[in-house]
């Protein structure tokens, strides 16, 4: 396996999280953080790749298509939005 360096700057509070959480792992805090990212590559591709199947052969414009056919009323109560307070 190649390895790479990369100077990695965190916040104080996340690298001291990070290190608590490897030292219960009983794994150095490189080893943590490499676990990290790897865990979350795997979920941001395999949810893209999830998004992808179910899109199938959408498109924006038969989309439209759709949204031109939707009955216009107007929104159940709950389902309103409301402008933001201001003050």
């Amino acid at each position: 396996m190649s390895k790479a360096t990369y100077p990695l700057k965190l916040p104080l509070s996340v690298k001291k999280a990070a290190q608590r959480l490897a030292e219960e792992d009983g794994v150095s805090l490189n080893q943590w953080i490499a676990a990290a990212v790897a865990q979350k590559i795997g979920v941001v591709e395999t949810a893209a790749d999830f998004f992808k199947r179910r899109a199938g052969k959408a498109s924006g414009a038969r989309l439209m298509e759709f949204l031109r056919h939707a009955p216009d009323v107007k929104p159940e109560e709950e389902d309103r939005i409301r402008p933001a307070k201001r003050g």
